[in-house]
């Protein structure tokens, strides 16, 4: 299996991370969504990859397939032939660029960390040169909620979560790989501020220690 090009950076996260910029992020979004339509689903590897973990691919559904991003829209096109947990929007249009396909990328984030296979070569292999700006987000979001999801019930709810239709279910779910401390400290971090949002302990009732500072932005305007 050949996913090269793959790289050692760290791609920042949109989860407390007060450098996040969404305008600096959606048109890597976009370009990691172009990729994945006219080049990584018809490629072999990532097809394997996908047969594997029992995804289907954008080309694949029915009945109205998408086989590039730039498809015109199709009347009618929605989801495939199955009514899915998650529904699959048709093609819809862009004004800037013209009519293109849109296609969501988080139920193959999703797929792939929760098989273990959210590996840099692999991400690359699926959302190319873009995808730690793109998708690294998301794949922060959703090792989180992996987390959440493992912590708040058992097994079989927790896979039941992940499957998308009976077509699609999970084939087997891994413990979340390559764990760095950082990763988990931030996730009790989290989790703590949601058991503090369950007994309504937000605003002025936060602990003193989740309460969010002003940002040096919030300060500025507030002393113009």
């Amino acid at each position: 299996m050949a996913f090269p090009g793959a790289s050692v950076d760290t791609p920042s996260g949109m989860t407390g991370d007060p450098q996040f910029d969404i305008f600096d992020w959606h048109p890597a979004y976009q370009s990691c969504q172009r990729y994945f339509l006219d080049h990584a689903q018809h490629n072999g590897s990532v097809q394997a990859v996908a047969a594997l973990i029992n995804i289907c691919l954008p080309f694949q559904w029915t009945p109205a397939p998408i086989v590039n991003s730039g498809q015109p829209p199709q009347a009618g096109a929605g989801p495939g032939a199955y009514q899915t947990a998650w529904p699959r929007p048709g093609p819809v249009a862009s004004s800037r660029q013209g009519p293109y396909s849109w296609v969501s990328l988080v139920p193959f984030v999703r797929r792939l960390v929760v098989t273990g296979f959210d590996k840099e070569a692999v991400l690359h292999g699926f959302f190319g040169d873009e995808w730690r700006k793109g998708v690294g987000p998301m794949q922060e979001c959703e090792r989180r909620n992996y987390l959440f999801a493992a912590k708040s019930v058992g097994w079989a709810k927790v896979k039941l979560q992940y499957d998308m239709s009976p077509q699609e279910t999970v084939p087997f779910l891994r413990p979340l790989q390559n764990v760095e401390l950082a990763e988990i400290e931030g996730a009790e971090k989290t989790w703590s501020e949601w058991l503090a949002m369950e007994d309504w302990m937000v605003g002025p009732r936060a602990p003193d220690e989740m309460r969010e500072e002003p940002t040096a932005d919030v300060l500025r305007h507030s002393e113009d």
